[in-house]
């Protein structure tokens, strides 16, 4: 039986185009991915790759920013096809002309090959040197229309796998008076909460224990407050996964993290645990008490 070619993903296509959004989403799919190689060192770079058990997926990134290198890219592809055990996919990004326009418009640079400063030469005379690759290419996108949201969705629909990260929460409680955790994405503050800290048979606990817990969740102020907390977060996620966030933290602070925001923490991992994965951490929980 004839031995398994490994993948090399090729990426390439007009400057523009979106390809720093595509490294970036394959960065997250796994991929070992190196920008701007030169062609000339797609063997030497494939032979470090095929050599190591620490890659198992692999992508490069070509294009325009050293022309001379770029005219090669064809026939470095085909040798390598030839002569080393690798299976090449080339993706090329393209985008219509008045697009590229618009976006470095938006952003205030020039083409690699706007030597002028008249931005549609440039591109134009990038898309001829371009045509070659263009018409080998295994998969060709056209970006013209995409927001970057979906074009990441079209990347992982291409060349995800079932390893890719899927999304999951972390619950954090902490004190303010150490500050607010700088990770956090979504901050609640309870020290509006009735407070175990001035109750002198509960003072020396946490919300770990189960006194503090029930002091701080039967509360009519603290039932009122949780119901329309989880019901706005049960709104939110939804939204957060559909922008394409793998990972949400919810940090919820009261005064010294002990009491209040460890209770609340510990009850929102339970529920949101129904729906999601998820993780719970308390930053001050070690800390003495009553400092």
């Amino acid at each position: 039986m004839a031995e398994q070619k490994k993948q090399l993903l090729i990426v390439t296509g007009m400057s523009g185009a979106g390809k720093t959004v595509a490294i970036k989403a394959l960065e997250d799919m796994g991929y070992f991915v190196v920008d701007n190689l030169p062609p000339e060192l797609l063997g030497s770079f494939w032979e470090l790759i095929n050599n190591s058990s620490d890659f198992s997926k692999a992508a490069v990134v070509v294009d325009l920013r050293v022309k001379s290198f770029y005219n090669d890219l064809v026939d470095e592809i085909k040798s390598l096809e030839d002569s080393q055990n690798v299976q090449s996919t080339i993706l090329f990004l393209d985008a219509s002309d008045d697009v590229l326009v618009s976006r470095y418009k938006e952003t205030r640079r020039l083409p690699p090959l706007a030597h002028t400063g008249r931005l549609l030469d440039g591109i134009q005379e990038e898309r001829a040197i371009l045509s070659r690759t263009k018409n080998i290419s295994n998969i060709i996108i056209d970006t013209s229309r995409l927001s970057t949201k979906e074009l990441k969705a079209k990347l992982v629909d291409k060349f995800g796998d079932n390893h890719t990260r899927t999304f999951s929460i972390e619950v954090m409680s902490f004190g303010f008076k150490y500050g607010i955790p700088i990770d956090a994405d979504i901050v609640m503050d309870v020290r509006f909460l009735p407070n175990p800290f001035y109750i002198p048979q509960l003072k020396p606990f946490t919300g770990l224990d189960r006194r503090v817990f029930d002091y701080v969740m039967s509360k009519k102020e603290t039932k009122e407050f949780y119901a329309k907390f989880l019901d706005m977060l049960e709104t939110a996620i939804p939204g957060y996964i559909g922008e394409g966030k793998e990972k949400l933290t919810i940090a919820i602070g009261c005064t010294g993290g002990q009491h209040r925001s460890v209770s609340i923490a510990r009850q929102l991992a339970v529920d949101l645990a129904k729906k999601y994965p998820v993780d719970i951490s308390h930053r001050e929980i070690s800390r003495y008490i009553g400092q």
